[in-house]
């Protein structure tokens, strides 16, 4: 018996089928009566959607994007630092904002096994619609989602440890997953070539049944930022023009409004991990922003409180640029209207300074009736990114013109009215101190500072040394190849 599909008609639908293929099964699922408008027959479907929407389940309930994204991502850089209290989680602390890193650091081996485990189940989704012989036009979108998840989290991995092994069948014996580390051009032009395939394959855009499924734009925009990271500038420039000239995204006028439940799936959204809370008490995130949350006591509960602003940070912004206010949110000072009022001083509470990314209207804690931030989605990549990736890659071919304008695309929207952030003529430092404005507490600055040479320069009061650009490769995977994978050089 043909199965039809379940769908719910929100703006949160794709959150909501992936909740449910966390809890039931794939049959109950698919023999459940539809809710909404969408099922079978009335739009392209392929024949492995429900594998598909599990590998995006997947994303979220797994270490690539729980708290284990910033400890990798943020906290490496000089615009954040562990917070929390002094004694809680010390020598995550040390590993990750002191450079001390560890070959048995227990987030680093999850980073590295649900990487591979997603890693594994797109294998095993393309190696089922190969084998099933099926070449309609929606089975080859299932296919195209599932190379650029792929490509996605091997782009992870290589940004972390560099030199890791290629896995692309899917795994019969368990030898077969036991592959010796690929270079970081082989693991480049691997991605490139799942990321080449997405692009052709991925539709423009999704009906809202279907919002924050991966498209042609996410691939795009991913290999503007591989050919970034190879300093190929003219093809960087290329696919970035490619997703400008789309006429799909624009710029969401309020920087503020990006960084809440209104932000998500906004017309400057590329690609997001979706998140669900409902007014009936459900929740469906994981702890990605609950543990970046304000630590304190009684309605000041908000969280875990890591992740937070350095005074560097502080001390970059430009006089007036209203993202400080909206990235920054200090203790002792008013939320800036979110409900909440004035924080608590420091002391009581343990940092001075927090992630305003990751707060929350306290109209928003009441409704759902939690005070963890779980309805915000996870923003891998927006459309910001892919203007200011434009702006370098024009400037380092020459065009300035180019450059400057994309650069002051994204100042105009900053500065949202106000006679501040005026626009300037591009210039590489410009361009780099945008990024780290724009993107700040987002986890792009380490990873830009390090592309940029400037590691040693920026980070090596903190401890960077050379070898830092790539952590060690976990203990425990070297032990479980018996010798077939090498440890990163240096430690």
């Amino acid at each position: 018996m043909k199965k039809k599909i379940t769908f719910i008609n929100t703006k949160y639908a794709l959150g909501v089928l992936l909740m449910l293929l966390s809890i039931t099964s794939c049959d109950d699922l698919l023999d459940t009566k539809p809710l909404g408008v969408a099922v079978d027959g009335d739009l392209t479907t392929g024949g492995f959607e429900a594998d598909v929407f599990g590998l995006y389940g997947q994303l979220r309930e797994s270490a690539v994007t729980d708290w284990t994204r910033y400890w990798f991502q943020s906290i490496r850089s000089d615009d954040a630092e562990k917070g929390s209290t002094a004694a809680d989680a010390a020598e995550l602390g040390a590993d990750f904002n002191d450079f001390n890193y560890s070959v048995t650091n227990g987030l680093s081996a999850a980073n590295w096994n649900d990487h591979y485990k997603i890693i594994n189940a797109c294998n095993d989704l393309i190696d089922a619609i190969e084998v099933s012989g099926l070449t309609d036009s929606g089975t080859l979108v299932n296919l195209a989602e599932a190379r650029m998840i792929r490509a996605f989290l091997y782009f992870d991995l290589r940004r972390d440890y560099g030199e890791v092994p290629i896995v692309s069948e899917k795994i019969v014996d368990i030898t077969d997953g036991n592959k010796p580390k690929s270079s970081v051009t082989e693991v480049d032009a691997f991605i490139e070539t799942d990321l080449i395939y997405a692009s052709e394959n991925l539709p423009l855009t999704w009906v809202s049944n279907f919002i924050g499924r991966a498209t042609k734009g996410f691939a795009n925009a991913y290999l503007a930022k591989l050919y970034l990271y190879q300093e190929n500038y003219a093809a960087s420039l290329v696919k970035s023009e490619e997703v400008i000239n789309s006429g799909v995204y624009t710029l969401l006028p309020s920087y503020r409004e990006l960084f809440s439940q209104a932000g998500n799936n906004s017309s400057e959204s590329i690609f997001e991990v979706q998140q669900l809370a409902t007014e009936s008490g459900q929740t469906f995130g994981n702890i990605y922003y609950q543990s970046q949350g304000v630590r304190g006591t009684g309605e000041w509960d908000l969280g875990w409180g890591f992740n937070v602003p350095t005074q560097n940070l502080v001390d970059a912004y430009e006089s007036g640029d209203p993202r400080k206010d909206e990235t920054i949110l200090v203790s002792g000072e008013d939320d800036g209207g979110y409900g909440s009022g004035v924080l608590p001083e420091t002391p009581p509470l343990a940092q001075l300074y927090w992630n305003k990314k990751a707060y929350t209207e306290a109209s928003l804690r009441e409704k759902f009736n939690t005070r963890f931030n779980l309805w915000e989605n996870i923003k891998i990549i927006r459309y910001a990114d892919v203007l200011l990736m434009a702006a370098e890659a024009a400037f380092q071919t020459g065009d300035v013109s180019s450059a400057s304008n994309y650069l002051n695309q994204v100042r105009e929207r900053a500065r949202g009215g106000a006679d501040v952030l005026p626009d300037i003529t591009a210039t590489l430092d410009a361009i780099k101190h945008e990024r780290r404005i724009e993107f700040a507490m987002e986890g792009e600055r380490f990873y830009d500072v390090v592309r940029w040479g400037d590691g040693p320069a920026v980070l090596g009061g903190l401890g960077f040394l050379p070898k830092h650009e790539w952590y060690p490769i976990p203990q425990i995977a070297i032990d479980q190849s018996q010798g077939v994978l090498i440890q990163n050089p240096n430690y």
